[in-house]
């Protein structure tokens, strides 16, 4: 079966939509910021790609966003973005649409800001309103009333495999001729939680900034955003970016085998040492890219992966892979600006307890 990736919408570090993306990936840097953070009663300003979802007003009025927490805007303005680059949302509802989303985290913002109301007042005081938007369900739920879209809508949360794991439940969804159409998509946000707990598990990175091809260091910068994509199952009149040619996932992945010498591998390696050892064995002498450095260490960072694939293939060239620490083990890391050697291109995560997940893209 052939799936076409029809739309894209992106929302990162880097700004929101697919242009400010790309010359992003053009340039090869993006500059992190910082999220304040209070430690021992010390005041830290920790780096940090955080995400804006002020674009989102663009599509969806002040109002209708008055009850909808910032993990849900996210997820919004990726969507609207990827029906608005696809031409389709001016159809209005969207028939036999399907929402999946994948997410690592979900909305821990919102969930602790409930938990807080619930000690704070008792259960019977407790806000209705943070309630409904901590479910992990609550973003793909807010995207499906606020299209009209009328085909199922579903959640994956399989931490940093969130992505290819979510993908499957895409591919399956359109062989079975459920749905016409699905919106995939990835959102992942930073929250006061998860930018303690990352900081306690990884410390502040060295001049914070990111190296994620020095695979023995500990460079991880903790990130947010949102990726989403308008799929189908053949390529419309209008084109489209790319076709998803396969989606596996599983454990002990001991190599992989790219279609041609040339093959494009894209790897998810966002800093952390953990999982270093990993993908220098797999991606030893591959043609290699590696693109997290304009978005950080995020469980959405695989869906932007795909995003930066599926430009590459539409527009036939390279983006550089921004290597300003070096790479520590043997590859042919892509140079930026150079003509794409190969139609296909190969997309590696790996996730704690030797998960993985390979996605493999190819050239209309």
């Amino acid at each position: 079966m052939r799936i076409a990736v029809q739309g894209i919408g992106v929302v990162g570090g880097f700004g929101s939509g697919r242009e400010l993306f790309q010359q992003a990936l053009v340039s090869g840097h993006t500059r992190p910021t910082t999220y304040p953070l209070i430690h021992g009663g010390v005041p830290l300003e920790i780096p940090a790609f955080r995400a804006d979802t002020e674009r989102l007003q663009a599509f969806v009025p002040l109002r209708a966003l008055r009850r909808i927490d910032r993990f849900s805007r996210l997820g919004l303005l990726g969507a609207y973005l990827a029906l608005d680059d696809a031409g389709v949302l001016s159809e209005g509802r969207q028939e036999k649409l399907g929402v999946i989303v994948a997410t690592g985290y979900g909305a821990t913002g919102i969930t602790f800001a409930f938990e807080d109301t619930f000690i704070k007042d008792g259960d019977n005081c407790a806000s209705p309103t943070y309630f409904a938007n901590s479910v992990h369900n609550s973003v793909a739920a807010n995207i499906s009333i606020l299209l009209g879209a009328t085909g199922p809508s579903s959640t994956v949360t399989q931490f940093h495999l969130s992505v290819p794991s979510a993908l499957q439940t895409a591919w399956l969804w359109l062989d079975e001729g459920r749905v016409d159409r699905v919106l995939f998509g990835a959102v992942d946000e930073l929250s006061e939680l998860i930018a303690y707990s990352f900081f306690r598990r990884y410390g502040l990175p060295p001049a914070g900034e990111m190296n994620p091809l020095r695979l023995g260091e500990e460079s991880a910068v903790i990130g947010e955003g949102a990726a989403f994509f308008l799929l189908s199952r053949k390529a419309e009149s209008r084109g489209g970016y790319c076709l998803l040619e396969s989606v596996e996932t599983g454990r002990h992945l001991r190599s992989w085998s790219p279609a041609s010498a040339e093959e494009l591998l894209i790897i998810g390696a966002d800093g952390r040492r953990a999982l270093g050892a990993g993908y220098a064995a797999l991606a030893a002498d591959a043609n290699l890219a590696c693109f997290t450095s304009h978005y950080g260490s995020s469980p959405a960072g695989p869906a932007l992966d795909l995003a930066a694939a599926a430009l590459m293939l539409q527009n036939g060239l390279t983006f550089p892979t921004p290597v300003s620490g070096g790479c520590d083990f043997t590859a042919r890391v892509a140079a930026g600006g150079a003509a794409l050697p190969t139609n296909r291109i190969t997309c590696l995560t790996l996730g704690d307890d030797d998960g993985f997940g390979l996605i493999r893209l190819k050239q209309n």
